[in-house]
């Protein structure tokens, strides 16, 4: 059965971008085609605080995404209540332990760590905001503790990551179709599920 991968980083401005639009395509998929999410990682664990020079360029990419998709929301409060790091991959495994939890529950994590990050300006670079938002959407916030800093936790981020870049996927948010063990990448529409549902019709026929 073809089937279709969204890769993706919770932490990833163009991802959050990309929601609405992702939730129209997932919906209108042909009912011969399952999806699945791979967690693609932009940033390694850091506990340094993220410089200057990064911070504005992540600013200007929320601006640049407001220009082109103005519905997108972002609080720029973010910045100066936290001390950002450039650590993504924190958020990526609580993804991954959510899904261990409860399958269920992968996508509500998903956009619980964006409403945090994006509207409420909190930092899912902290454990503690991860475990918090784990408990906001009912899990139990001890397993998921000893569940989120797992090696074998991390290494299934790890292998996720391997597995995107296998598929060509190198950027963010990406989508890749797998018709009989060949991944065909499907090119991102902010603004029309219609033009990749297009594509994707072209390819199974």
């Amino acid at each position: 059965m073809p089937h279709l991968y969204y890769v993706h980083d919770p932490m990833c401005s163009w991802c959050w971008a990309f929601k609405p639009t992702l939730s129209k395509l997932l919906t209108n998929l042909p009912d011969s085609i399952t999806y699945s999410y791979l967690l693609g990682g932009l940033a390694a664990d850091s506990e340094e605080p993220m410089d200057l020079d990064m911070q504005e360029r992540l600013k200007n990419t929320w601006l640049t995404i407001q220009k082109k998709l103005p519905q997108t929301e972002f609080n720029y409060n973010f910045w100066s209540s936290n001390v950002p790091r450039r650590s993504t991959y924190p958020a990526c495994r609580a993804v991954i332990t959510t899904r261990m939890m409860d399958a269920g529950s992968e996508e509500k994590i998903i956009v619980a760590i964006q409403q945090a990050y994006y509207i409420e300006a909190r930092n899912p670079s902290d454990h503690s905001t991860l475990i918090e938002i784990a408990g906001e959407i009912g899990l139990e916030p001890s397993r998921f503790q000893n569940m989120l800093n797992s090696e074998s936790i991390h290494n299934k981020l790890l292998e996720e990551i391997e597995q995107s870049r296998l598929m060509g996927i190198n950027s963010f948010p990406g989508l890749a179709l797998n018709i009989e063990g060949s991944y065909w990448p499907i090119p991102i529409d902010y603004h029309d599920e219609n033009s990749m549902l297009e594509i994707i019709h072209q390819l199974l026929t």
